[in-house]
């Protein structure tokens, strides 16, 4: 089993309920270093959190570079209303 900690960037098959395969939300970062993370084209995170079990993740891709990350967290704690 691959062990995985905060900041990798795996890669997770979702179906969004409308079908359109892309939404942007409060809470959601565009990736400035999406190439740096591992990902071949531009990305988000988003600011939806969702429980997956580990047999959802097809690979890990890369790690989120830190200045990214960073955005992320602070996304995270505006939309929890840290």
């Amino acid at each position: 089993m691959t062990a995985y900690s905060r900041g990798d960037v795996v890669l997770v098959g979702f179906v969004f309920s409308d079908e359109s395969g892309k939404k942007f939300l409060f809470g959601d970062h565009v990736i400035a270093d999406w190439k740096g993370a591992g990902l071949l084209f531009p990305s988000s995170v988003t600011g939806i959190l969702r429980t997956i079990k580990r047999t959802m993740i097809d690979r890990k891709l890369g790690a989120m570079p830190k200045t990214d990350m960073e955005a992320v967290h602070r996304e995270l704690r505006r939309s929890l209303g840290l």
